[in-house]
């Protein structure tokens, strides 16, 4: 650190937040030189110059470290309007460190919008749909000490998320999203997990009756994409039919003095 513009055989005092500087050094006139610097190095480091104690210079020191390459993930959940992008540093750099970001579609700059909530996310539209071309996402870390970059390539198939919102609310009826696909579900009834990708309802004949289960449902398109988050989760119990007596034409087939066994009613039916 250099006190000011003080000529070289100048002679100064070093004080680091108002103490005198107690970490291992050596001074070269009006030039301190830390010899090991750690994050207990931080301070507002001031010199005056000997001998009538005039201060020269204030200097504030924030150690740090050159960034690593970020982590980037890219994600839509809003197909196909358009995904979003977010990234992260694996290790602090203690220093303030900003991020560059560009996205290409068939080596053609796409807009990127910065998220005003979320200060490592943008957001970037769809140019096209169908497209054979990858998106190439390139994030840049820098900072006073480097910058690092770390680049994904990906195609839009592999990006898209369904929207929970073509989920229902209740697991009794549901319209047909408006939407591009066909979408199909399945439920996640506990233990049971049901796929139904050939039909348009489904009900459940062999459950316990009395006995509580939650059950969920998540879509995905036929075709591209990953499943969308789990709706709402539902809770049912499915109930029973009061005993019937035995009559003659089943006395044969029952012990006598028994009832017929209860039956156990639709726990879930929902439709397209």
């Amino acid at each position: 650190m250099q006190c000011g513009s003080l000529d070289n055989d100048a002679s100064v005092t070093w004080k680091v937040n108002g103490t005198d500087v107690k970490a291992r050094r050596r001074e070269e006139g009006p030039r301190l030189i830390l010899m090991e610097v750690n994050m207990s190095s931080n301070g507002l480091y001031s010199c005056f110059q000997n001998p009538d104690g005039q201060r020269r210079d204030q200097i504030n020191l924030r150690v740090g470290l050159p960034p690593k390459e970020p982590q980037v993930t890219c994600r839509s959940n809003t197909y196909p309007k358009g995904f979003y992008c977010s990234w992260h540093l694996q290790h602090p750099t203690y220093i303030p460190t900003d991020f560059e970001v560009d996205v290409q579609h068939n080596q053609r700059p796409l807009e990127v919008t910065r998220d005003e909530v979320h200060k490592n996310r943008c957001h970037v539209k769809f140019p096209e749909l169908f497209t054979s071309f990858p998106y190439r996402v390139n994030v840049t870390a820098v900072n006073s000490l480097g910058r690092a970059s770390s680049a994904i390539s990906f195609e839009e198939s592999s990006i898209a998320k369904t929207p929970s919102s073509y989920l229902p609310d209740t697991l009794v009826t549901y319209n047909q999203p408006t939407f591009f696909f066909f979408f199909f579900f399945f439920e996640r009834t506990k233990p049971m997990l049901v796929e139904l990708s050939d039909s348009t309802s489904h009900t459940i004949t062999d459950a316990y009756a009395g006995k509580e289960y939650i059950i969920q449902l998540a879509a995905k398109d036929m075709e591209i994409g990953t499943w969308s988050d789990w709706s709402v989760a539902v809770h049912a119990t499915p109930w029973m039919e009061e005993p019937k007596p035995i009559t003659s034409t089943t006395e044969s087939d029952i012990i006598p003095g028994m009832h017929e066994l209860p039956t156990v009613r639709t726990l879930l039916s929902y439709s397209l």
